[in-house]
């Protein structure tokens, strides 16, 4: 590969998923390396989303799906294929109290929650 289509690739700016803010993580999301699949974690992607979202906001597991495959440089509908490993991070996430799991606007058990749910950042209490 040569170098200037290199440079090309390392700045190549990404479209935001719907419904994103547009913050600074937002910002990062939206460039990719040359090996944009190596260096993301689906983990890093929840968190951000998750911390950059207005105070007592939640986000929608679409959200992160849609950012995680946009950030990946994948089409239109590859998001969908995320959702389970969202749902699988976003626990992990909420076990290690990085983020809170919400469904009809209350807090569940991360290890028993079913249906429709947001997530949120936890508290700094």
């Amino acid at each position: 590969m040569n170098p200037d289509t290199a440079k090309e690739i390392q700045t190549e700016t990404l479209p935001a998923a719907p419904g994103l803010t547009g913050g600074p993580f937002s910002e990062q999301l939206s460039r990719v390396s040359e090996h944009p699949r190596n260096l993301l974690k689906l983990e890093t992607v929840i968190a951000g989303l998750c911390a950059e979202a207005s105070f007592g906001r939640t986000i929608c597991p679409t959200d992160a799906a849609k950012a995680y495959a946009a950030a990946r440089g994948e089409d239109g509908l590859a998001w969908r294929s995320h959702l389970q490993a969202v749902r699988r991070a976003a626990v992990k996430l909420a076990l290690g109290g990085r983020i809170v799991i919400y469904r009809k606007g209350k807090p569940v058990d991360p290890n028993d929650f079913r249906g429709v749910y947001r997530l949120g950042a936890a508290s700094l209490e």
